[in-house]
């Protein structure tokens, strides 16, 4: 099988480059690059959960994904003795550069940005044992850290890298590795509740669509947390509020409001999305926002709406 064959046999989610092998697609591939292509199947999985976790876009961890490809098809295989330590590595290093860089772009997107969803019901191999390692208000919490936290946090909180791993990744020693993620650990640990039974999540956000859609004020204030904060993530191509809104109140008498227009011809879609329930709205055959929310025992504490429909429709490609 040629190499643009084994290329065109892996998952549509992340796509491989077609720089990375048109040079040969007129000549035999080099003796080695079957297995090449081999062994970064087996581990792209692995290698997008890391970018995903790290850039909280899928668009941005398909081009990281692909950039280790190259990196990976360009160097000397023979002298790599673990290659998934080496993928882990690359991936890890360009998601640190490309943070650094996407902080700026971060802080001149129009009103609150939110990572794009996945599905991870058509992905489930993005998923890990830790589950909710992928929900949107732990991705958001990663924002707060700093690159080499947010990396040390992900590598050992989803893939239990040990710290001598995570210190040969990073270019640090041990001890810089456990303080980094303990650093993390105590930034998100002050704000992280416990997740509650998917059968229960999946409960409140039906109540909560129930009650939105209604406009039933009451139903809505019983549902939230007294700290709920609700997020409209519109990137300046949709209408949506332009800042977070915070507390039971306020929340409850926003979404109140809507329902006086917003919900007319829309229809509701049940999905997975980041490995909770979700909804995709859609009005007149075409789909332009998604809805999710947070869950503990206290309520519902966060609401997430994404009408940015280039974010959908990036992760989603069904919608």
């Amino acid at each position: 099988m040629r190499t643009h064959d084994l290329l065109k046999t892996t998952s549509p989610m992340i796509r491989m480059p077609r720089r990375a092998w048109r040079v040969d697609a007129d000549a035999a591939d080099p003796p080695d690059l079957a297995d090449a292509v081999a062994v970064f199947s087996a581990l792209r999985p692995r290698i997008f959960g890391i970018a995903y976790r790290m850039l909280g876009s899928v668009a941005d961890a398909e081009d990281l994904v692909q950039e280790t490809w190259i990196r990976w098809q360009g160097t000397d295989r023979t002298v790599v003795r673990e290659p998934g330590a080496f993928l882990a590595t690359t991936a890890t290093r360009l998601a640190i550069t490309h943070l650094q860089s996407a902080r700026v772009r971060r802080e001149a997107y129009v009103g609150p940005w939110l990572p794009e969803p996945i599905d991870t019901a058509a992905n489930p191999e993005v998923l890990t044992e830790r589950g909710g390692d992928l929900g949107f208000a732990f991705l958001l919490l990663l924002e707060r850290l700093t690159p080499p936290e947010r990396a040390a946090y992900v590598l050992r909180s989803a893939f239990d890298y040990p710290y001598d791993r995570i210190a040969e990744i990073l270019g640090v020693t041990v001890v810089s590795a456990r303080k980094l993620v303990s650093r993390a650990t105590a930034h998100l640990g002050e704000e992280r509740r416990r997740a509650v039974p998917a059968a229960r999540h999946r409960l409140l956000l039906d109540a909560f669509l129930d009650a939105a859609r209604s406009g039933d004020l009451v139903a809505l204030e019983r549902l939230l947390a007294e700290d709920v904060v609700s997020y409209s993530d519109g990137g300046g191509k949709a209408q949506a509020a332009r800042i977070p809104l915070v507390g039971r109140a306020r929340v409850a008498n926003f979404h109140h409001a809507l329902s006086e227009w917003f919900w007319n011809d829309v229809e509701v879609h049940p999905v997975e999305a980041n490995g909770q329930p979700a909804v995709l709205l859609s009005a007149w055959g075409k789909t332009f926002g998604l809805i999710a929310v947070d869950v503990s025992d206290a309520g519902i504490d966060r609401v997430f709406w994404m009408v940015n429909a280039e974010k959908i429709g990036a992760a989603l490609p069904s919608a």
